[in-house]
This record gives C-alpha cells, structure tokens and sequence, in this order.
C-alpha cells in the first residue's frame, strides 16, 4: 500500500484563508490551491485529489453560490467518490444543505476552526478511501461474474455449480423458477460453456406465438404448405443445428406439439409442415417453465414421457426474496450501471432506500430489482436514491401508517448493525463500540437476525 499523503484541493478566492489552511493541513495532505473555477476544474483533472473543500462564493459572482454549484456539479461527475466538504458562512446554511443534496459530503461554517476541519476531512478521507476499495472489490467482481450473472448467495453458487457441471455434456436440462429469476440466462451460460458454442443459441417461446403459428415457427413449412407460405422456410429446431434450441414457456405447448418434440428428442428427425422429408438435426435442448411441470403433468395438460426427456437434469432458480444477501448487493450493481450509462455519477441508496428493498416482496424478481433501480437513476434529483424514486413504501412511513412499534425497532436495529458492519468490516470490537452495545449482544443479534458479518 502506498505510504503518500491523500491529495487535497482547496477551493477559496480569499488568498489568506487558503493559506491559512494550506499551512495547517499540509502535514497531513498534499494540499493545492485553485481561487476560480477554470483553475479547480484545472487542477482537478490533472492531479485527481480524493478530498476538496469548496468556498461556494466564487468569482465572478462571489456574492451568490452559482459557480460553486457548478464546481460541485463538475467534480462529481469526473469523480463521483471525491468528497467535497463546503465551506460557507453562517448565514448561508441553506445553500449548504443544497450542496448536500447536490452530493456534497459535508459542510463547514466559518470561521474556520481548524482542529475540527481536520476531523471532518479525516472521516471524509477514510469514507473515500473505503469506497475505493469497495469499488475496486466490486470490479473485481464483476469482471468475475459468472457468465454475467450476479449472486453471493449459497442459493446462486449452487445454481453456478450445477451449470458447470451440465454444460460440457449434451443432456437436455430443464430450468424452473419464477418469471425474472434468469432462467435464460441460465440457458445461455450453459450453451456457452458447451462444446456446441460455437454453434447457435435459439429461442422460442412458446408461450408468446400463436398455436397455429408455433408448429411452423419450431419445424419451419415447404413452399405452398398453407395459404401465405409463398417460399420454403426452415424453422427454428433446424436454426439450432449443432447448437443449442431454447424452448421457453414449454408448459404452454400443445399436447398435438408435445407429440412432435417428443418424436424429434427421441429420433433427431423433424418434418416440415407440409414437407415429407426427415430432416436430422443435431441440437442440444433446454427448456424453462415458471410453473410446477409435475404439477401440470398430473392435470393431464403435459406428457408425462416428454416432461422426463426434458428434465434429465433440472434446475431451480430461486426467487430474488429468498436469496440471502443477494438484494442490495444486486441493487448497488444496477445502479452503479445504469448511473454510467445515464452519466448520473456519485448516486448511492439512502438507508431509507435500503430497507424499503428489502422489505419489499420481489413478485417480479431480478428483472422488476433491475427495471426499478434503471427508473430510479433516471428520475432521482439527488445523489441519494429514495424509496419514492424506487415506486417503494417507505418504512419509517409505514411506521408513522400503524407498523407496530416492536417492527419499527427491529428494522432500524438491522440497518444500524449492517452499517456499522460495513463501516468496520466486520470488526465487532468497533461496531459494539460505535453501536453502544455489548460484544455478546451484538453476536446474538447478528445471528438472530441473519445479518451477513462480511
């Protein structure tokens, strides 16, 4: 680790309070000085520091904070983890306030206290430094996904294990879960990690064509097969020649289909609609269902000999509530990737957001997770995600709305811990400390709650 001072800029037209300041604080931090914005914007990009302290007041119009703003704006979209502390008068705590929300990480009255100026840099050194290194952790996460999929969870690493172990094989594999849990993605990992990858991946679902459009979709037609088959058409079994056809939905086949897909799994040969030729096919099959086949077999609605062709090996997706962990983890992913993508920097969930998450039930799984977080980042004002940005309850309103005061404890408690946690990673010496709580009750109240010590 380097042993370097952390870089800091100063921000100030007033020639003797930034010296002041750069004499008191150069010990501590390589310190530079900017008195405008062209010169702090200059000085920004070029030497990257992790702190700033910002005079709101700027030339040319010191007498209002247009410029500041523009300053902070500026900072944080080419550093979103840079802290900029605001300096600002007593009267002008307003101002203040706005830079908070602005994304600013602290504010300072003058006049200046210095040895109090040094606390408040220090713990927003130590913030930056820990959120760097929480970044850099979840890069390196992600460039370690597995086949673009996400999830801490013993839940997700048995699913991941199981992939590993199918895809070199040709087995058909059966994925079920709830619409949103990633059952296609499933899909194409394995396909992926087959020797068939360098073949095709087609999807079907079959819930979503038409019946009387499906046979022709999946097997394709000969010229003049019905009315509107002016050409020959190959369907999308023969797509999937020496690699991979994905049915999707395949409860919503028809038992006449079934009998065909059965007779195709079992002889490698399909027919046309309208043709008379066996055509082989070599392709791998897998299939996904968000309902109970087996429950749909005894209903009479699914073959039960084609339901264990497809399901020689299944896999079951977990829904989003029951995967431990794998909520706000999930949820910092998304939005880390769609403030880049929307250039909305320096956006992170406020503790508020946090709970509402997880308290929420997750109908929709990942796919609803990602599509609310992507609504959120486009619609936020502020750096903090809401719980209203999220189309979430709030739950310290549904508190003041009759939750029962005992709900309400236990809710905050487990923000508290996990923060805390967080913010001494994992050091339950500190966390009891900062907390005001016993080591022993911190230890049970962690396992009472199954709160992740990590």
């Amino acid at each position: 680790m380097s042993d370097s001072k952390p870089k800091l800029l100063i921000i100030e037209d007033d020639p003797s309070i930034s010296t002041q300041m750069k004499w008191a604080l150069t010990d501590a931090y390589e310190v530079f000085l900017a008195e405008d914005r062209p010169k702090a914007l200059e000085v920004f990009k070029k030497e990257k520091p992790q702190i700033v302290t910002l005079d709101l007041g700027l030339p040319p119009s010191p007498g209002n904070s247009e410029e500041g703003f523009w300053v902070l704006r500026e900072i944080l979209d080419q550093d979103p983890l840079a802290k900029v502390v605001v300096i600002t008068g007593q009267g002008e705590k307003p101002n203040a306030l706005e830079a908070i929300g602005k994304g600013a990480y602290d504010f300072f009255c003058k006049p200046i206290q210095i040895d109090e100026l040094k606390i408040v840099l220090g713990r927003a050194e130590y913030v930056s430094r820990l959120e760097r290194e929480r970044r850099d952790l979840q890069g390196s996460l992600m460039e370690d996904s597995f086949e673009g999929m996400l999830g801490n969870s013993l839940q997700m690493q048995a699913v991941f294990a199981t992939i590993r172990k199918v895809a070199p094989s040709d087995v058909p594999v059966l994925i079920a879960g709830e619409s949103g849990t990633g059952k296609e993605m499933v899909a194409q990992a394995i396909h992926r990690r087959s020797s068939r990858n360098a073949g095709s991946f087609v999807v079907i679902n079959c819930g979503a064509i038409p019946e009387t459009l499906l046979e022709s979709e999946l097997f394709g037609h000969e010229k003049g097969a019905f009315t509107g088959a002016h050409i020959r058409r190959q369907g999308r079994i023969e797509n999937a020649q020496n690699g991979t056809l994905f049915l999707d939905e395949i409860s919503e086949l028809s038992l006449a289909l079934q009998v065909k897909i059965l007779r195709f799994l079992q002889e490698r040969t399909i027919e046309r609609v309208g043709g008379r030729e066996e055509i082989y096919v070599d392709a791998r099959i897998l299939s996904a269902t968000n309902k109970d086949l087996k429950d749909v077999v005894k209903e009479g609605r699914f073959r039960e000999d084609l339901y264990y062709r497809l399901a020689v090996v299944s896999i079951s997706m977990p829904p989003l509530r029951e995967r431990e962990g794998d909520i706000i983890f999930l949820a910092r992913n998304f939005l880390e990737k769609y403030a880049n993508q929307y250039k909305k920097n320096a956006l992170s969930l406020s503790s508020d957001a946090v709970m509402a998450l997880e308290d929420h039930g997750w109908g929709g799984n990942v796919r609803e997770l990602e599509n609310r977080i992507k609504r959120a980042v486009v619609m936020s004002e502020f750096r903090k995600i809401t719980p209203k940005d999220l189309e979430l309850k709030n739950p310290v309103e549904s508190f003041k709305n009759g939750m029962k005061l005992k709900e309400a404890k236990v809710a905050v408690e487990k923000e508290l811990i996990k923060g805390a946690l967080e913010k001494y990673n994992g050091n339950i010496s500190k966390v009891s400390k900062e907390l005001g709580i016993s080591r022993p009750t911190l230890y049970e109240m962690i396992e009472k709650w199954g709160i992740d010590r990590r």
